[in-house]
């Protein structure tokens, strides 16, 4: 069975893989290599990605590395234009994504309800 991808998944794929590589290696902050991108999504006429990270770290360095990574966007996106041959580069917006803290979070309140007693009735 044939997988349906469209062009705006496969370019999305590919600007995560390099956006990720980009930071890591040339994004001026110290921390710069804790960040994680989850997920890219671009518009079905390639003008603008959302890029979702994380980022592992203190609330302060959170909010520099977003002020950081909205300061170097447009780098990004002329770094990118040179290694991926598009008509037009999507203008990159950053979103920080929760979704790992949340994930955290459930995953201590289920330990937290694991560790109850039981009820007397309860055998399964």
């Amino acid at each position: 069975m044939a997988k349906n991808f469209t062009r705006s998944d496969r370019i999305a794929q590919q600007l995560q893989r390099d956006l990720a590589e980009l930071i890591r290696a040339e994004l001026d902050h110290p921390k710069a290599a804790l960040v994680t991108l989850t997920d890219v999504e671009v518009t079905r006429d390639n003008s603008h990605a959302k890029v979702f990270y994380t980022f592992l770290g203190s609330e302060e360095d959170a909010q520099s590395i977003a002020a950081k990574l909205e300061a170097a966007k447009g780098y990004l996106r002329s770094e990118l234009a040179r290694g991926i041959k598009l008509f037009k580069m999507p203008e990159l917006h950053f979103h920080y994504d929760h979704s790992v803290e949340q994930g955290m979070h459930l995953d201590g309140l289920i330990s937290q309800a694991a560790a109850l007693p039981r009820a007397p009735d309860d055998d399964a």
